[in-house]
């Protein structure tokens, strides 16, 4: 049953949006979360995610991560190779002393295990098809005017939360300009079902047209994303199955012996992007809403996951103090906890596609020195993985719990 005031309205129930409602289950805080999709439709969507140790850490801190375990892939292993040339990486769990180097998620098992947790939440409000009409951001609430059942309704909340992706309605309705540039490369994402086994290995070839990441999947299948220029990329995607098939092969090489395809292919632009601000009064921006990433290294949904994390432990705090949670001075520490760290590894992608995706001769002498250290110097590989894992930088109490 909804009420007509709540505490933090969140808008958009993807992965990062319901982690959110999610975290704040135990919080005093009452949460409403307006998502303009049936549940139906927004569980079933086709992506994959790379799951870093600092999200599971994460994730087990909301409650939700036992759930999930066994509907997700575990690797222990990550090879980083630059084209063809000899002398890959390879990471292994005892470079950080553990027994893991991440996880393997679908969108499906992933989201649904979070919207379960919710319905089991008595101050978290779940609307599905809930379009969100208009916010008024006022002195002490916003209000939110929403479509639902054919029905425009309203509601007042402390705190509005926009993780409504990365063409953000309410970022840009809030006047939020943001910085970053389309890259000239688009992906192509499909599943494989390899005839050997993938050996819970994640793999990242570097190519100069692109990355060429295999993410190992339950049930020995595998999660592909080919990286290439727009043209190529399309041209991918024209290309009959028995075409594509043998193109695959080529690049996927022989490692796991023939592969079939197990999905359809899907096809996405590359984009990088950082907001200028992340909160206004009344306003915080989490997840795509606030920045996008290069997908090498799969860190974009991981970098929502610390954002909610961050938000959360900011609002329970000041919660906790008696603060107003909507306010600039609450918010700016969520903002100076993230837009940093984001930035980081919005860079971190960057340089590292740029680096790869060529053949220009002094960058190819600078990437081997680079991988040459990542296999000779025990400090940079180890500071690289922790880097990739999320271990490195500022840990949030509900990695801790």
């Amino acid at each position: 049953m909804t009420r007509s005031h709540y505490d933090v309205a969140i808008v958009g129930g993807g992965v990062v949006g319901s982690a959110l409602a999610c975290a704040l289950r135990n919080s005093g805080l009452q949460v409403i979360l307006l998502d303009a999709q049936s549940r139906e439709a927004a569980v079933s969507r086709q992506q994959v995610y790379a799951v870093t140790l600092l999200t599971g850490q994460i994730l087990q801190g909301i409650g939700v991560w036992e759930a999930i375990l066994p509907q997700i892939n575990t690797f222990r292993q990550i090879r980083l190779s630059d084209g063809d040339r000899p002398g890959d990486v390879r990471f292994v769990p005892q470079d950080l002393a553990l027994e893991r180097l991440g996880y393997v998620a679908e969108h499906t098992p992933l989201l649904k295990t979070l919207r379960e947790y919710l319905d089991k939440s008595n101050n978290v409000c779940c609307l599905e098809s809930a379009q969100v009409q208009q916010i008024d951001y006022g002195a002490k609430v916003a209000t939110v005017t929403y479509q639902h059942q054919d029905q425009e309704q309203q509601v007042t909340a402390n705190l509005v939360v926009a993780a409504d992706g990365g063409r953000s309605p309410l970022r840009e309705a809030a006047g939020i300009s943001t910085r970053g540039w389309k890259y000239w490369q688009s992906c192509v994402t499909f599943k494989v079902k390899p005839e050997k086994s993938h050996e819970n290995i994640a793999y990242e070839k570097f190519q100069a047209s692109g990355p060429f990441a295999i993410l190992p999947l339950p049930g020995n299948r595998c999660n592909v994303v080919w990286t290439a220029p727009h043209d190529e990329a399309q041209a991918l995607m024209e290309l009959d199955e028995a075409e594509f098939r043998e193109r695959l092969q080529q690049r996927f090489g022989q490692e796991m012996g023939r592969v079939e395809l197990a999905s359809s292919r899907y096809l996405f632009p590359v984009q990088l992007m950082q907001s200028d601000r992340y909160v206004k009064p009344r306003l915080a921006l989490v997840g795509d809403a606030a920045h996008r990433c290069h997908p090498v290294g799969g860190q974009g949904m991981n970098l929502g996951i610390r954002d909610v994390a961050a938000l959360a432990e900011v609002l329970q705090s000041a919660q906790e103090r008696g603060q107003d949670i909507g306010t600039l001075t609450v918010l700016k520490r969520y903002e100076r906890w993230r837009k940093l760290e984001n930035l980081t590894i919005l860079g971190f992608t960057d340089v590292l596609d740029r680096l790869f995706s060529n053949n220009w001769w002094p960058l190819v002498l600078l990437r081997q020195l680079g991988l040459w250290g990542l296999r000779h110097l025990p400090p940079v590989k180890t500071t690289a993985l922790r880097l990739m894992t999320g271990l490195l930088g500022r840990q949030p109490q509900l990695a801790r719990d």
